[in-house]
């Protein structure tokens, strides 16, 4: 016999078994995402996440400028006008990063 370009004076036996049972059944499916797959459907999901972590973001820094402004004018009412001044320099920061989610939004 003639096996992978050389001789043999004997024989070969090559039978696979790779039965094996179940005492139940199978409603889903066994095929399993590669690696690349798997990194893939990761990046999607946080893009997704992504995207609405920036516009949750953008609203909840609005509505702590709304909330900032309000005890800015307490602070003044309060004679405290240094208060004030830091507080409207807080919201003002807001403004900026706001612009910088708003800009992260846009390039998603």
């Amino acid at each position: 016999m003639t096996c992978n370009r050389h001789d043999h004076d004997h024989e070969h036996t090559h039978e696979h078994s790779h039965e094996h049972s179940h005492d139940h059944t199978h409603e889903h499916s066994h095929q399993h995402a590669t690696n690349k797959e798997s990194v893939a459907n990761t990046i999607e999901h946080d893009e997704k996440t992504l995207r609405v972590l920036l516009v949750h973001w953008i609203n909840h820094n609005k509505s702590h400028q709304e909330n900032f402004s309000e005890w800015s004018k307490k602070a003044v009412a309060m004679e405290k006008p240094d208060v004030a001044k830091y507080i409207e320099e807080a919201v003002s920061l807001m403004d900026k990063a706001n612009e910088m989610l708003i800009e992260a939004k846009k390039h998603m």
